[in-house]
């Protein structure tokens, strides 16, 4: 049975990306640490990270690297957070969001029921923001 991650990625499921390549896309998560928060996520269904090939792992921490750079920029944050737990879905991913404090890693300050509105505006602003860093090529229109 597919994931809830290839479940968005084919389209089953609607979701936020801001990313897409042969290899991985990003997608905004439903909640949020703070808005932009986003998951980066290999195509391939791997359970674990540490089971990637080890082009596929570089791959997809450079692209959330690359929306990491987006990410202060665009929501001015003072850090980005970077986690992997994949304790939830079976599919490994990696959290990426823009941080103004220690809190924003406490695993249970999570944002819920983000109105759509912030949600889709948050998405279009890091999709912006990853065009003028010159990665059009990679960003959905929506």
């Amino acid at each position: 049975m597919a994931t809830l991650f290839t479940r968005i990625i084919d389209g089953d499921i609607p979701g936020r990306f801001v990313w897409a390549d042969a290899i991985c896309v990003a997608f905004l998560t439903i909640e949020p640490r703070q808005l932009g928060h986003t998951m980066v996520v290999p195509r391939a269904e791997v359970d674990q990270w540490v089971d990637l090939p080890g082009d596929v792992a570089a791959h997809v921490f450079a692209v959330a690297q690359t929306i990491g750079v987006a990410q202060r920029s665009a929501f001015e944050a003072q850090r980005i957070g970077l986690l992997i737990e994949g304790y939830e879905v079976p599919h490994a991913h990696v959290h990426v969001w823009p941080s103004r404090s220690p809190a924003d890693f406490d695993l249970r300050s999570v944002m819920r029921d983000i109105p759509d509105a912030d949600a889709d505006r948050a998405a279009a602003t890091l999709r912006e923001q990853l065009r003028r860093d010159g990665h059009s090529e990679f960003v959905p229109e929506h």
